[in-house]
């Protein structure tokens, strides 16, 4: 595992279950939630699936299952790849609350054991803004590729570049050149919900952050075919961009 990756899995492993319960509510609190409206629960990422009935989907950086236990639920086989083993318990106590089942593998997601996922998936998913944990972003895309299925859709939805020099998303974290190379450390995307006291002791994070070319033509470079790239309002003000999607086949 890369040494910016253990730093990453201290910071998401820092009271992150604690964290979810407080959010999401517990386990069998937010189960309930997903059983009622699984389509809901995966707002508008839903559009971005053709069906979801026998369908394999690796959820990447899946964090506690938010997405991954609806698309089980819709009748998907859900692989949640995650660093976190609290991520991981929250995740399969609420699928189990839900009766369901999801795999979760905690690994450093550059790290995908490929000799049993290769080729392997018919989606690969991610959402929540994860690009900005990995510093090689073609490294990255190179191991999407590597377990789709030929004819497989990668469904790539993170923080729109924008960020870069606008904490737009209230994320509260530095800003900088939207054309800046730097590898910069930050708190993780939860800790300014929590006391400031815990606050300071949380672990940083390592984040390496893109332009738009850089994720286009990183998808189209490592063997994949972008079919559409749709950009979205941001959640604190909708005149200005904040997330996009890309779509790509293999």
């Amino acid at each position: 595992m890369k040494d910016y990756s253990e730093q990453n899995k201290k910071a998401w492993e820092y009271n992150a279950y604690e964290f979810w319960v407080k959010t999401s509510g517990t386990p069998t609190e937010r189960a309930e939630k997903d059983v009622d409206n699984p389509i809901g629960m995966l707002k508008r990422y839903s559009e971005y699936f053709d069906s979801y009935e026998g369908i394999k989907v690796a959820n990447i950086c899946g964090s506690c299952g938010k997405r991954a236990i609806p698309l089980a639920l819709l009748g998907s086989e859900v692989t949640i790849f995650d660093i976190s083993e609290d991520n991981r318990r929250y995740a399969l106590e609420v699928a189990k609350a839900a009766n369901v089942k999801v795999n979760f593998e905690v690994c450093d997601i550059l790290e995908i054991d490929t000799s049993y996922y290769g080729e392997y998936f018919d989606v690969v998913f991610m959402e929540g803004g994860i690009l900005h944990y990995f510093h090689d972003i073609d490294e990255f895309m190179r191991v999407m590729y590597s377990i789709l299925k030929t004819g497989g859709k990668l469904i790539c939805s993170d923080f729109h570049p924008f960020t870069k020099v606008s904490d737009i998303l209230g994320l509260q974290q530095p800003t900088m050149s939207y054309f800046s190379t730097d590898v910069f450390e930050g708190e993780m995307a939860h800790a300014r919900f929590f006391d400031e006291s815990i606050r300071q002791q949380m672990p940083k994070c390592s984040y390496r952050k893109y332009t738009i070319s850089e994720i286009i033509n990183s998808i189209i470079n490592n063997g994949l075919c972008l079919k559409r790239f749709d950009e979205h309002p941001a959640w604190t003000n909708e005149r200005i961009p904040g997330e996009f999607t890309a779509i790509a086949i293999k």
